[in-house]
């Protein structure tokens, strides 16, 4: 189902749920910026009467992941509320992150019940780029700036006003709460051709800003690189983990036993295969002792295990990790480097220092 509603009167329609939620004690997530921010960087946050938000531009510099899958959660034990909840302006890499995790978290053989319950309490309201981050790269991982599929509802900017378009009957039944609060008129011809325009120009834009890297059948060759590339590769990796927190396909975790007398509880939080213990076994030994050893397990798994496992590429081309890398490693180059293509700078960073390859 598409109908088109003018972009001020939907923005206003969003505001107007703080005070008239379709669903008792829902929360409505939004991109805003922090407080006195003037970088252009949009965060998830809350909807407060007063904040402004974007609904368009592009992917947020935290990923949707962190409110369905959360840093560390009950998971087992006295009941956690978890009410229904909004979150708007999804950008298409996150809705790949989602997919991943859905047939990571929910299937045959194991279903995480937080992420499940989450999953379930939340309608996805995603919306086409309008803007590219520096980092961007979804052209070069099979991706787009725009969702094709994994979303309740879409948004996609034509003149001054919204394409919306349904994925799920989720999405269909929250269209109807649109369509009693705000007008909206069937879509015509000349919106679907502005729509068509509009992302070849986005996927043009990312095509020139990738233009000399290539992702193109790397996981032929990411297991059989030889281990003197990843040592320059990982120069100066210090092994801080920021790249799998941030990453919205990244699941792995560490649960902990927070049980007392009265009650059996277990919570669940985030671990990083970046991190020196991350492998360790009781008797303190590790199939990686080395950061050469786990920055090449990270590549792995996102260029050919993900994709073997469940059939998503497990790098969605955020370009979240690039920022939050403290010596500058870039995926891309990397990636382009072991497929063969583009020329990789000395240790692939910003950061100079010499780091030997040790044990930490």
């Amino acid at each position: 189902m598409e109908v088109l509603a003018g972009v001020e009167e939907f923005k206003a329609f969003v505001t107007g749920l703080i005070d008239c939620k379709p669903r008792k004690h829902e929360k409505i997530i939004v991109p805003a910026r922090a407080p006195n921010d003037t970088s252009g960087t949009y965060f998830l946050t809350r909807l407060e009467p007063g904040l402004e938000f974007q609904l368009e531009g592009h992917r947020t510099a935290d990923p949707v992941k962190a409110l369905l899958y959360l840093f560390r959660e009950r998971v087992s034990g006295p009941d956690v509320e978890r009410g229904e909840r909004i979150i708007f302006g999804v950008k298409a890499c996150d809705i790949k992150g989602l997919m991943l995790l859905d047939r990571a978290m929910i299937n045959d053989d194991y279903t995480d019940p937080a992420y499940a319950a989450w999953r379930r309490r939340t309608t996805i309201i995603s919306s086409d780029c309008t803007s590219i981050h520096s980092t961007c790269h979804c052209n070069l991982t099979g991706g787009s700036p725009w969702v094709e599929s994994g979303y309740d509802l879409n948004l996609s900017r034509t003149g001054n006003e919204f394409l919306i378009s349904t994925g799920t009957r989720k999405g269909e039944d929250f269209l109807e709460i649109v369509k009693g609060s705000i007008d909206c008129r069937d879509t015509d011809f000349v919106a679907l051709e502005r729509v068509k325009e509009h992302r070849r120009t986005m996927k043009d834009s990312l095509d020139a800003r990738n233009v000399t890297m290539d992702y193109s059948d790397i996981s032929e060759f990411v297991r059989s690189l030889e281990p003197g590339e990843w040592e320059r590769f990982s120069k100066g990796c210090v092994g801080c983990g920021a790249c799998t927190n941030i990453c919205p396909t990244c699941y792995c975790l560490i649960l902990n036993d927070e049980s007392s007398e009265k009650e059996f509880i277990k919570e669940r939080s985030y671990d990083s295969c970046q991190l020196a213990g991350y492998a360790r076994v009781a008797g303190g030994s590790t199939p990686r002792p080395l950061m050469t050893a786990r920055f090449r397990n990270r590549y792995v798994c996102k260029l050919e295990l993900m994709e073997r496992n469940h059939q998503v590429f497990g790098c969605t081309g955020c370009g979240r990790c690039i920022e939050a890398c403290p010596a500058g490693i870039d995926i891309r180059e990397v990636a382009s480097s072991i497929a063969g293509i583009g020329s990789p700078k000395d240790g692939l960073g910003d950061n100079k220092a010499e780091y030997q390859d040790r044990e930490v």
